[in-house]
């Protein structure tokens, strides 16, 4: 069986990747970044995708966000083919990318107001996402004045007013150090169970991708390739006693061995 084929009605489908293929020029030859990948997700699924450096984990999240084009093949969300970006897919990347001349409640409510969203209505979503992701006592703080697990909470806020039915995550904890990672993780579980959306989170990190997800995509380079699909049968909420269970050690030991040794 294809490591992809899973057994998701249609209607299940949030996301169908069919397939796809994506070549580069690279000094005058053409490498092969990914080389027929497909996958279903599901409403309101939590998946993470983790693979060696070059396995083509970033190129997959640009084009199903439409920052890039498949060579073939194709994506589809709700039905419609990616052609590009969408307010549908909100993108998180390790870099905040916040606007640090603006309060936190600014950075929140800025792409309602380019929306055009009234100020009223932008004030009162921008504080429910603020409060959801912990931040209510910095709404009036300067990014400069965060940390960085706070500044990365923003980010998510951000992208949570904006009201996307996907979430699309590059790495989001990758610069933060060990401990505020792991909070950050709590915290993003914390958020995802109050407000489902589905999320696809790319990550290098083993044990982020058995803690957060539902299922585990292990990719595979040269060319990029699903290798396999891992399901993380474990109960959310999910807590400190859930990392040091036997039963997630055996999950997080399978990851490992797929992806380390293919």
């Amino acid at each position: 069986m294809n490591p992809a084929e899973q057994t998701l009605t249609a209607t299940d489908r949030k996301i169908q990747v069919r397939d796809i293929t994506k070549h580069y020029e690279v000094g005058g030859k053409r490498f092969e970044a990914l080389g027929g990948v497909s996958l279903d997700v599901a409403e309101n699924e939590f998946v993470t995708v983790v693979g060696p450096s070059g396995c083509g984990k970033s190129t997959l999240m640009n084009i199903l966000g439409g920052l890039d084009e498949p060579t073939s093949g194709s994506a589809v969300v709700d039905g419609k083919e990616v052609r590009g970006p969408s307010p549908e897919r909100g993108i998180i990347f390790q870099q905040y990318a916040l606007f640090p001349w603006l309060t936190v409640r600014q950075n929140v409510e800025f792409g309602l107001k380019t929306a055009r969203v009234p100020a009223d209505e932008r004030r009162r979503t921008a504080q429910h996402f603020i409060e959801m992701v912990g931040l209510a006592d910095f709404a009036d703080s300067l990014p400069k004045t965060l940390s960085g697990g706070m500044k990365q909470r923003c980010a998510i806020a951000r992208a949570y007013a904006m009201n996307p039915s996907i979430l699309l995550m590059d790495e989001p904890f990758g610069a933060l150090d060990a401990l505020s990672r792991v909070r950050m993780q709590e915290h993003l579980l914390e958020t995802w169970e109050q407000d489902r959306r589905t999320i696809v989170f790319i990550t290098h990190d083993v044990d982020e991708a058995a803690f957060l997800a539902n299922r585990v995509v292990v990719m595979a380079a040269r060319p990029g390739r699903i290798h396999r699909i891992i399901d993380v049968d474990l109960p959310y909420p999910r807590t400190e006693d859930v990392r040091l269970s036997p039963e997630f050690t055996a999950i997080r030991n399978d990851i490992w061995t797929s992806v380390y040794h293919q």
